[in-house]
């Protein structure tokens, strides 16, 4: 099925969950504080929702497969970089017919042609892209779900706020520039698995109806009293008594004749 609101994301997800991959990355300074012309990416990770098995591709890991001491990780981050995002297109290639989910990954600067930028530029010219009507930004369906106010700004973080707290392992973006400086890979590549797990939890609320968000409304209340257990319950006795009435009725009707 084509995905176009969130209504369609939510029948799909309930449908074919197995359909579902989440993802985040990170990567150096969006700015123009790099040595490249464009940021480098750090690491990405991806979890399939219907198994919340979750795969990663970081510096630090292909560093220490690579033989590559701490030291000179930044000396020779090309050849890090390169291996992540070969292992990362590898992943990829059999999945492109799936459902990627992500949050505000949109253009060069930072989303999936950035991904694919980065891998021309180190000399990749194979990467399978993934067609852009299978990627599905999860900050548009919760503003098509419940309006462009359902989180203050920055959303993903007053999301975190609404939904059980900031995750320990979460670092802004300025924190994540900061530890590329530093040398803290490990603690960038946490950071990157904390987001897609949030995102993971998300669209679990989401497809539930329990997830909790600032809007305000009589609609979004309706949606939420529609999709709750007990709502579903009353439909469930409402068919149940139908079926019986109907069925009594047929009975009275035979011995009628």
């Amino acid at each position: 099925m084509s995905i176009y609101t969130a209504r369609d994301f939510i029948d799909e997800g309930k449908k074919h969950p197995e359909n579902l991959y989440l993802i985040h990355y990170s990567c150096q300074s969006l700015y123009d504080d790099n040595e490249a012309l464009s940021p480098r990416i750090t690491s990405i990770g991806i979890t399939h929702y219907a198994t919340e098995q979750t795969v990663s591709f970081s510096t630090h890991a292909i560093a220490e497969e690579l033989h590559i001491p701490r030291e000179l990780v930044i000396e020779r981050f090309d050849e890090v970089e390169r291996r992540l995002l070969q292992d990362f297109y590898t992943f990829v290639r059999d999945r492109r017919d799936k459902y990627w989910v992500h949050w505000n990954m949109r253009n060069l600067t930072y989303g999936f042609e950035h991904l694919e930028h980065r891998y021309r530029v180190l000399g990749g010219n194979d990467a399978p892209v993934i067609p852009v009507e299978r990627r599905l930004n999860l900050n548009d369906l919760l503003a098509d779900r419940y309006g462009g106010d359902y989180a203050a700004h920055p959303k993903m973080t007053s999301l975190m706020e609404l939904n059980g707290g900031r995750h320990r392992h979460f670092l802004t973006g300025e924190e994540e520039v900061q530890a590329f400086r530093n040398n803290e890979f490990i603690r960038m590549h946490n950071s990157t698995l904390c987001k897609v797990g949030f995102l993971h939890s998300v669209v679990r609320k989401l497809l539930a109806g329990k997830l909790k968000t600032a809007s305000r409304g009589y609609g979004i209340a309706l949606d939420r009293l529609f999709e709750s257990r007990g709502m579903k319950s009353v439909g469930l006795v409402a068919t149940l008594v139908t079926i019986g009435v109907g069925i009594w009725q047929i009975l009275l009707w035979a011995g009628w004749r």
